[in-house]
């Protein structure tokens, strides 16, 4: 490498200190259907977004993962959990949903919040409730971008809260 190619050291010390902090910063997983992919809003107003926006305002270093899949089930999270929740998340929002009524299928609700505390992750539940009182979208169902917003609002204590435990 020639002398003119090398970076000045004082931007050298501050990417190794910004890969430092990246690698740092804790994994929240939202683990969900629909609701949590935010089925008719952009990506950037899905609820996990929104929420890792709110976290880092409050000086949380997070990085919040949307693993959100629209009309997906209980088994179907069981069954990518491990791709899912890459090692080392420290908190997973999980949102069953109501698809497992909706699809008779079984409910892996409990399962999934053993798999995940056997991992070492802390959960906090999202409830069907929790979308109540939201603006919703025309289907009913899902929720508007500002109903994320509230939604998002309402998760960061607690997640906060489980990110320093």
């Amino acid at each position: 490498m020639s002398e003119k190619s090398r970076l000045p050291l004082p931007l050298v010390t501050l990417a190794v200190l910004f890969q430092l902090g990246a690698a740092h910063a804790a994994t929240v997983v939202a683990l969900g259907a629909s609701n949590t992919a935010g089925k008719g809003v952009s990506a950037d107003q899905a609820y996990p977004a929104q929420l890792e926006t709110l976290l880092r305002a409050q000086g949380l270093d997070v990085n919040v993962i949307n693993a959100g899949v629209s009309g997906d089930t209980t088994g179907g999270m069981m069954a990518r959990l491990e791709s899912a929740v890459p090692k080392g998340t420290k908190v997973v929002i999980l949102q069953p949903g109501g698809n497992d009524l909706r699809k008779g299928a079984p409910n892996y609700t409990a399962e999934l919040q053993r798999r995940l505390m056997a991992m070492g992750v802390r959960v906090v539940m999202l409830p069907n409730g929790m979308f109540r009182g939201k603006p919703h979208q025309a289907d009913g169902m899902h929720l508007t971008a500002e109903g994320y917003h509230m939604l998002a609002q309402q998760l960061a204590g607690p997640v906060a809260s489980a990110l320093r435990k």
